[in-house]
């Protein structure tokens, strides 16, 4: 039978899962794969496994209990393998890599932040700082309805918001770095002009969320700061 792996962790780590279901309707029964110094946390896979809330549910709260006692690399939902000596297989052949990656991860969390900024009060702040874009909005305003005249402030108000957003962006990544171990950047989307995780020292996470705090104060009640975490280090395995 197909199995579905959610996790890998030192095989030292105490894998406290005996009153944990796994996913499935009716739940899967959770167990370990184990060669020498790694374990893999499995369990058999459902044939008709989609993300249900029930079933990520079940494959986050794996993820929880064990990060709650010592170091994971937490798999996405979803993944599965051939059976369970497929596992010990890759546990073989990466071993080297899976503990190297358990060493950096060692005493961390993870955060993941989204930043945006009002659409409204950004075009203000262009219109207000920029004499061109001004000019041409008011030349508009006037009863010019020239095409060329809409394009060319269309495009400066386009390059002026890349522009301040990535100045936000950077003068955030600045502030927080300090307290991250490692951050990864993914492309934001919507109105936001930041989305990235940052790998967070458990001794340095007060300080990190208090900094965080501190910029949302500072930046104001135009700006939204969306913090989640603690989280497994999805982002960083």
């Amino acid at each position: 039978m197909a199995v579905y792996v959610y996790s890998i962790v030192a095989a030292t780590h105490p894998q406290r899962l005996d009153d944990l279901d796994g996913v499935g309707n009716p739940p899967t029964s959770l167990r370990t794969v184990k060669i020498d110094k790694l374990a893999a946390v499995v369990s058999d896979a459902p044939e008709d496994l989609r993300p249900k809330r029930r079933d990520l549910g079940a494959h986050q709260a794996v993820q929880e209990r064990l990060m709650a006692d010592g170091t994971v690399l937490p798999l996405q939902f979803g993944f599965t393998t051939r059976d369970d000596d497929a596992v010990r297989e890759v546990l073989e052949d990466r071993k080297d890599e899976f503990t190297e990656r358990l060493r950096a991860l060692e005493g961390c969390v993870e955060y993941h932040l989204k930043a945006a900024q009002d659409e409204d009060a950004l075009l203000r702040e262009v219109l207000m700082e920029s004499d061109e874009a001004r000019g041409l909005n008011e030349e508009i305003r006037s009863g010019n309805s020239s095409p060329d005249l809409a394009f060319a402030l269309g495009e400066l108000v386009s390059r002026e918001v890349q522009t301040r957003q990535d100045r936000l962006a950077a003068g955030v990544l600045d502030a927080l770095r300090g307290f991250a171990r490692e951050e990864r950047s993914s492309q934001p989307t919507g109105n936001d002009f930041l989305n990235v995780s940052f790998l967070v020292e458990r001794d340095k996470e007060q300080s990190f969320l208090s900094e965080e705090r501190g910029l949302a104060k500072e930046l104001g009640e135009d700006f939204g700061l969306r913090l989640l975490g603690p989280l497994p280090a999805y982002s960083f395995v």
